[in-house]
């Protein structure tokens, strides 16, 4: 897989999901939503309809064999947004083919319990999530830190929707690195 890619369930977070974009872009990241249904525009957990760039069948057309660390597959939270991803069988072996590869995964709120738990080697890696979905990680082996974004290697965790802008900006950090990490938060006033 090459390139960056925000993945849209039904049900999914709106501020993870967008804030994460409109960062990204900020930071001159080319960013991508995913819906993964046939259909582009999906449904939000507070009911805001959006339009993904492409749906299922344009994102599997332009795949390309192989991933880094600069290849980023990213996954918003929210109900049942996460419990959505997590069931698509073909999208969790696409990442845990694409995080073998050195590929990122990046998953904030309930998605890193829900998705990021089904990655091998999870043993000793530093994560956070929404309370009450840490669960699946510790069992996993990874140490949960209760932090709002925590980066351990080519995996990028993030709380919940009030730290969805450290959570993108960990991202850009890790494309782009700390200075254009620290330019797009000063632009946010944050």
């Amino acid at each position: 897989m090459k390139g960056v890619y925000v993945f849209l369930a039904e049900g999914f977070e709106e501020i993870e999901a967008l804030a994460t974009v409109d960062i990204l872009r900020r930071g001159g990241i080319d960013v991508k939503t995913v819906s993964i249904s046939h259909d582009r525009t999906v449904r939000g957990a507070h009911g805001i309809p959006v339009i993904a760039d492409c749906d299922r069948d344009e994102f599997d057309g332009r795949q390309i064999p192989g991933s880094d660390s600069g290849d980023v597959m990213i996954f918003p939270g929210g109900m049942p947004g996460a419990k959505n991803l997590a069931g698509d069988y073909y999208l969790m072996e696409q990442m845990k083919g694409h995080f073998a590869d050195g590929g990122t995964v990046a998953a904030i709120c309930a998605a890193p319990g829900l998705v990021a738990s089904q990655l091998p080697g999870l043993e000793g890696r530093k994560v956070t999530c929404y309370d009450g979905f840490e669960e699946a990680l510790i069992d996993a082996g990874a140490e949960y830190t209760g932090e709002p974004a925590v980066t351990d290697g080519n995996l990028i965790t993030g709380r919940g929707p009030g730290c969805a802008a450290r959570f993108a900006l960990e991202i850009v950090r890790k494309l782009k690195g700390d200075e254009a990490a620290g330019r797009v938060h000063a632009g946010l006033l944050a």
